[in-house]
């Protein structure tokens, strides 16, 4: 098994005023050669928008872009005619494909809106742009699927073989984390509280990502929250 470890404090960050953002892997003036993604996940940013503020309608293409509300709600448009708004407990993903346009806005007069944006490299190019969001129902201490290559009633799905899972803890437990593919590796950020991974704790924004393994074992602690993201490798 392979490892690497990335500490929050160690993330790149850009303050804009409206915007400040952690970078884990690098991003616009954040460059790092020795972060330039996970495998195929490319960008993990923890954004945090003021209110009536936002990205104001910007192009993208060839990319698998996911967005996790965890404070305050985010507004989206594009032009394939979706509008919506998604708050905590929900997901957000849009395949940008060809070519779409969107924004992101806080249409909050006073609250903060607080999200994690995640770009994955899709597995196929130039596909038919989509949009789609669904709501998390989180069981208590186990890990949810949230987001998988296939259509699902409970998990948005993307153009990559990645599988992301989100878990809400109150106590502490072992969980074995069996990959789906033992090309993929996985990808861990702690949200909230704490978390042991094979003997390393991690704490708040702390993460690691670890490959050429079958298996991941996980020991959570009460009051912790968890994302757990796996993905191709190449």
């Amino acid at each position: 098994m392979k490892e690497i470890f990335h500490p929050a404090n160690e993330r790149g960050e850009a303050n804009h005023g409206w915007l400040k953002s952690f970078h884990s892997f690098s991003f616009a003036n954040f460059y790092d050669p020795n972060k330039m993604g996970f495998g195929t996940l490319r960008v993990l940013n923890d954004d945090t928008v003021a209110a009536k503020m936002g990205f104001s309608a910007h192009p993208h293409n060839n990319m698998e872009i996911i967005s996790i509300p965890l404070e305050g709600e985010l507004h989206h448009k594009d032009n394939m005619g979706n509008e919506h708004s998604i708050s905590p407990g929900e997901i957000q993903v849009m395949s940008a494909g060809t070519g779409v346009v969107h924004s992101e806005v806080n249409k909050s007069q006073k609250d903060l809106t607080k999200f994690l944006q995640i770009w994955v490299i899709p597995k196929v190019q130039n596909v038919t742009p989509r949009y789609d969001q669904k709501k998390i129902e989180l069981p208590p201490n186990e890990l949810k699927l949230i987001l998988s290559p296939n259509e699902s009633l409970e998990a948005v799905w993307i153009h990559q073989d990645a599988y992301f899972y989100m878990g809400e803890f109150s106590e502490e437990k072992v969980i074995s984390y069996l990959m789906n593919s033992v090309e993929n590796g996985v990808y861990l950020i702690v949200l909230e509280g704490e978390l042991m991974v094979n003997d390393k704790t991690l704490k708040r924004r702390d993460a690691i990502g670890l490959w050429e393994t079958e298996s991941v074992e996980l020991k959570t602690v009460p009051d912790s929250k968890i994302l757990v993201m796996e993905v191709p490798m190449k």
